[in-house]
Parts: C-alpha cells; sequence; structure tokens
C-alpha cells in the first residue's frame, strides 16, 4: 500500500464511490464532514494527502483544511468541489495552502492522476525535512556544543530545558517537536555577546542598572538576528525573538504580539525558562507550579497545565533520572551513547561542562584536550543513553 489518503465529504454517496473507485490503488481512509474529518486525522493519521470537498454543513472544505494545516503540516491537501468561482479558489489556496484544486465532477482516473502527484510531492517535502532535521540539527548542535565548551554557564541550562521540552511536545501532541528542540537550543545564543563584566553580574545576581538591563532585555533580538542568517531557520529566529513575550502581551518585545498570535515554541520555552529559573530539581516541585499559576497572565495556561501534568511525579513516583545507572568512566571511555549525570570541572572546581549534556564527538575530543592544558577531575559520572532519548531531528 501507498501513503495514506482521506477523503472528507459531507455526501455519503459520494464517498462510497472513492472507495469502489480508488481503494485497489491507495490506502485510503473516509470521513463524513469537517469534523469528522479532523477526528479520523488525529486517530489515524498521519496522512499523506487530504482530499476535501468545499460545500460541507458546519465546517466548509477552506475552515476544514486551514484545520489540516496546523494540525499536520506536511499532510498535501487537496481541495474537490463543485462551485469553481475565483474567490473560492483564492481562499482555498490562501488559506487553505492546497497543492491542488480539482472541481467536480472528476473522474476516477482523473483524481487517482491527482492523487498520486500530491503523495509524490509529499514524499519530496518528507525526504527534505529528514534532510534539513539531520543535517541542520547536527550542524546547529555541534555549534552549541562549542559555546557550551567555551562558556559552560551560560549555557548549563539547555539539557535541562531540552528534556523538559520533549516530554511536554509529547504530552501536548506538537506536531514540530524539532522546532521546538532547535528553539530550546539556540535561545540563549543572544548572551554571548554580552560584555564579560555584564554576564559576571548576572550569574552573581548583582543588580543591574537601567543601560546593562536593557542589554540583557534585548538578547533575544539579538538572537534572532543570528539565528535568522541560517537557512530554514526562519520559524525558529521567530520564536527565539519573542521567549521572553507574556501571553498577555507583556515582556519583551512589547510589539503587541500575544496570545495565540505568539509562536507556541515561544509560549512553551517561556514556561520553561521561568519553572528552570525557580527550581535547581530535574523536576520542577507542586510549588513551583502554583507561583507560576498564581502568576497566570504571562503563561498559556493550557500548557502550563500540561506541564505540571507531565513534569510532576506522582505520588509516590520517582524523578525520572532516579532509575538510570550512573557509570563511573575514564576519559578514554567515553562515546556518543553517554550522557553526562554530573558537571565536569577541573581539579581546582571550574566548570568545564555542565551535567545532562548528550556527548557528541567533537565534545569528546575537546574534553580530551582541555585535560592535557588542565586536569580534569575524574572520573566522570555518565549514563547510558536510550535510543528513545535521541533528541527530535537527531541522526542516530
Amino acid at each position: 500500500m501507498t501513503e495514506k489518503v482521506l477523503f472528507v465529504d459531507d455526501d455519503p454517496q459520494i464517498l462510497s464511490a472513492f472507495k469502489r473507485g480508488l481503494r485497489k490503488r491507495f490506502d485510503l481512509k473516509t470521513a463524513e464532514g469537517g469534523a469528522a474529518g479532523l477526528e479520523t486525522l488525529q486517530q489515524d493519521g498521519p496522512f499523506a494527502v487530504v482530499v476535501s470537498d468545499q460545500q460541507m454543513p458546519e465546517m466548509d472544505g477552506i475552515a476544514f483544511l486551514r484545520q489540516v494545516k496546523q494540525k499536520s503540516p506536511m499532510t498535501v491537501r487537496m481541495m474537490l468541489t463543485g462551485n469553481a468561482d475565483q474567490k473560492t479558489a483564492m481562499d482555498a489556496v490562501n488559506e487553505g495552502h492546497i497543492f491542488r484544486f480539482l472541481t467536480k465532477p472528476c473522474g476516477p482516473e482523473e483524481l487517482a492522476v491527482a492523487v498520486e502527484a500530491a503523495q509524490q510531492h509529499h514524499r519530496l517535502i518528507a525526504a527534505e525535512r529528514e534532510l534539513l532535521e539531520k543535517t541542520l540539527a547536527g550542524s546547529v548542535k555541534v555549534l552549541v556544543d562549542v559555546l557550551s565548551l567555551n562558556d559552560p554557564e551560560a549555557f548549563k541550562e539547555g539539557a535541562r530545558l531540552q528534556r523538559w521540552g520533549q516530554k511536554l511536545a509529547k504530552a501536548i501532541g506538537l506536531q514540530d517537536a524539532w522546532a521546538l528542540n532547535m528553539t530550546i537550543m539556540l535561545h540563549g545564543i543572544g548572551r554571548i555577546t554580552l560584555p564579560g563584566d555584564l554576564t559576571q553580574k548576572l550569574r552573581a545576581g548583582e543588580e543591574l542598572d537601567k543601560v546593562e538591563a536593557e542589554l540583557v532585555a534585548r538578547t533575544p533580538e539579538t538572537a534572532r538576528d543570528l539565528i535568522k542568517n541560517i537557512p530554514r531557520l526562519e520559524p525558529v529566529a521567530r520564536a527565539v525573538y519573542y521567549q521572553a513575550a507574556g501571553y498577555d502581551g507583556s515582556g519583551f518585545p512589547g510589539d503587541g504580539t500575544k496570545g495565540d498570535d505568539l509562536p507556541v515554541e515561544s509560549r512553551i520555552l517561556r514556561i520553561l525558562t521561568d519553572l528552570a529559573e525557580a527550581s535547581p530539581r530535574e523536576q520542577p516541585s507542586v510549588a513551583v507550579f502554583d507561583r507560576l499559576d498564581k502568576a497566570g497572565k504571562p503563561y498559556d495556561l493550557a500548557i502550563l497545565k500540561a506541564a505540571r501534568s507531565c513534569l510532576t511525579p506522582g505520588e509516590g513516583e520517582e524523578s525520572a533520572e532516579a532509575g538510570e545507572e550512573i557509570q563511573k568512566v575514564q576519559l578514554h571511555e567515553l562515546t556518543e551513547r553517554h550522557k553526562l549525570a554530573a558537571d565536569v570541572v577541573t581539579e581546582a572546581g571550574v566548570l568545564v561542562l555542565a551535567g545532562g549534556h548528550r556527548l557528541s564527538r567533537p565534545m569528546i575530543e575537546k574534553l580530551r584536550q582541555y585535560h592535557k592544558l588542565k586536569k580534569l577531575k575524574m572520573p566522570l559520572s555518565v549514563t547510558e543513553i536510550a535510543d528513545e532519548e535521541a533528541e527530535p531531528g537527531e541522526a542516530d
């Protein structure tokens, strides 16, 4: 069977005709109306192609395909309608972002050819996405790893935020967890441009003057300007730019963007960074969530509720990290299947690399080189990486 195809129409006879004429050529599902189509998309997806009628009660084809795009961005969308006026076609293209617009009556062979073209388009999208996620994500990870080694304090929270982000993405059914992972990895990159003395004041928790506070507040803008120069990371750059914005429109940049107009990655990151700031623990306590709940307005409450559910252990449960077997190893024993269970420090106590990082070849080599100059405290504490812990978009 080929990639799955979903046909949506309010006329059961038309759906039956689709089944009779096309079921031998496609892995085909049907749904009677837009609401049923969205339910089928949720329960039986993902679908490579969705074909929708336009004239349907309660939810027309344009509204339906708009939601399909939001819920399943990689699904190729097509419209089949008897109302072929220019406005309908324009709205379908602009709002539903359809691949092809077909008019009734449409013969089985013509429809089959169009669906096959849509499936091929989906294969191209999937191949491009795989290339993007594996190559670009790998390059970004190397960049962040190098920055972490040169300024470990600045990136110490990154690994914990990534773990939380993965759990939360699953909990809310986020379609594009890769973009969230990239946003988390790169969200602190703007701070590398701050003067060294200002960075030290931040880490020491000292009070900043007005000019210093403004410089710190604008680091998301600096990060955006750096990231947007990387092809295909424009959405990530926008999400990083709005990382400090509140759901109510408060915070930087204060340009009036608020609510669901904020990128979902920004809304998630705002919650995660505030949780991290308030809690040194691997899993935030209920009390920390209670404080965020009382603040309320800066947060997307639906995401905050999901975060509380998936990031706090239930009664009697241990932290997810508690069951991991910690190994004591020497430098020459490190592999890419290891994750640091504790900070790597010199014998003098200087932080070199924060615990929680999954090790890469460049990181291991850098640690070996560092050890030749300034002895690292041995042995190192690591855990073995399980396959399911691989970061979204990371190549095996």
